[in-house]
C-alpha cells in the first residue's frame, strides 16, 4: 500500500477540521480516518476553534483561546462541540466551547474574537537558526529509526502526517539524552490549501500541540517511548497575533522554564520565515515517571 500524497494528507486534515453544523451552535467533528487510541490534543483544540469561528459572524477574528483537557478523546468516535455565546461587544466577542464524546466532556475552551484595528506594535526577535531548506524532514528520520522501535510505537511514529516538521536539533526517540529545555522546529502543512484564514488558524492550532510538551522532558533524558512515562496535556493557550499561512514555513521556538510535581510548563513562539511573530503558546502537561 503506497503512502498518500502530500496533497491528499493536507486535504485529509482540512476535512477533519471542517466541523459539521448539526444545529444552532452545535457542531460535530469527524473522527481521524483509521485512527486508533487517544485523540491528538491539537485536533480537539483545532475543531473547537473552528466551531467557535463558525458561530461568530461579521469581521471579528480569533485572537486567543484557553483550553482545559479533562478526559482523553477516543479516536473511534466523533466529537460534539457545544458553543455558548457569552459576549457580543462592538470590538470583542467571546465564546465558550464544550467538547463531548459519548455524553462526557473531554475539553472546555474559551475563545476571544476582535475586529481588526491598528495600534502600538512591537515584538520579540526571531531566534537565529538554520533555515528549513538546510534541515532534514523528521518523517525521514522516523522511518530510518523504525526498525529499532517496538511494533506498537513503530506504527504510530511512521504513520504519514499532514504537518511537515524539520527540527533544528533532532533528538533520538530511543536514547534522547539530556539537554537544555529548549527546542526549535520548522513546520508547515505539507501541501498548499485554499485562502481561508479561519482554516489556516485551525491548522496552526492543531500544529501548536506538536513538540511543546516534550520540551520539559529534555533535561531529564526521557521521551515519549520511555516505558515508565505517563504524558498528557492538561491545558493549552494560544494567542494569534498576525495573519499567516499554515502551508508556508513557520518556526516554533519552545522553552520549558519549570517542571515539578509531575507537571511541566512550556512556552512557545511561532514566527514566519521573514521574522514576524504570529502566535504565542503556553501549555502545562502531565509528565509522571511511574514506579
Amino acid at each position: 500500500m503506497t503512502d498518500p500524497s502530500p496533497a491528499a494528507l493536507a486535504a485529509s486534515l482540512t476535512t477533519l477540521l471542517d466541523v459539521e453544523e448539526i444545529d444552532v451552535d452545535l457542531f460535530r467533528g469527524a473522527r481521524q480516518p483509521g485512527g486508533e487510541g487517544r485523540v491528538f490534543g491539537g485536533q480537539v483544540i483545532a475543531q473547537a476553534l473552528q466551531a467557535a469561528q463558525r458561530s461568530t459572524g461579521g469581521d471579528r477574528v480569533a485572537h486567543s483561546l484557553h483550553a482545559y483537557f479533562m478526559r482523553p478523546g477516543d479516536e473511534h468516535h466523533p466529537i460534539v462541540f457545544r458553543v455558548v455565546r457569552d459576549f457580543e461587544g462592538r470590538s470583542f466577542a467571546t465564546r465558550r466551547v464544550i467538547a463531548t464524546q459519548r455524553g462526557q466532556p473531554i475539553l472546555n475552551m474559551a475563545c476571544s474574537f476582535q475586529r481588526p484595528e491598528e495600534g502600538l506594535a512591537h515584538q520579540d526577535a526571531m531566534p537565529v537558526v538554520p533555515p528549513p531548506e538546510e534541515l532534514a524532514d523528521e518523517q525521514v528520520m522516523r522511518e530510518a529509526m523504525a526498525a529499532q522501535l517496538p511494533p506498537a510505537a513503530r506504527a504510530v511514529l511512521v504513520r504519514p502526517r499532514p504537518i511537515e516538521v524539520r527540527p533544528v536539533s533532532p533528538r533520538s526517540w530511543i536514547d534522547p539524552g539530556r539537554g537544555d529545555p529548549v527546542q526549535h522546529l520548522w513546520f508547515r502543512l505539507c501541501a498548499p490549501i485554499v485562502d481561508d484564514p479561519a482554516m489556516h488558524r485551525a491548522v496552526l492550532a492543531y500544529a501548536s500541540d506538536l513538540g511543546l510538551l516534550g520540551t520539559g522532558m529534555i533535561p531529564h533524558g526521557v521521551g515519549w517511548l520511555h516505558p515508565k512515562m505517563q504524558v498528557a496535556s492538561l491545558d493549552h493557550s494560544l494567542w494569534l497575533h498576525e495573519p499567516f499561512r499554515a502551508d508556508e514555513w513557520l518556526l516554533y521556538a519552545m522553552h520549558s522554564p519549570w517542571a515539578g510535581h509531575a507537571r511541566d510548563f512550556n512556552r512557545g513562539s511561532i514566527f514566519t520565515q521573514d521574522g514576524r511573530l504570529v502566535a504565542s503558546v503556553a501549555q502545562e502537561g502531565l509528565i509522571r515517571l511511574r514506579d
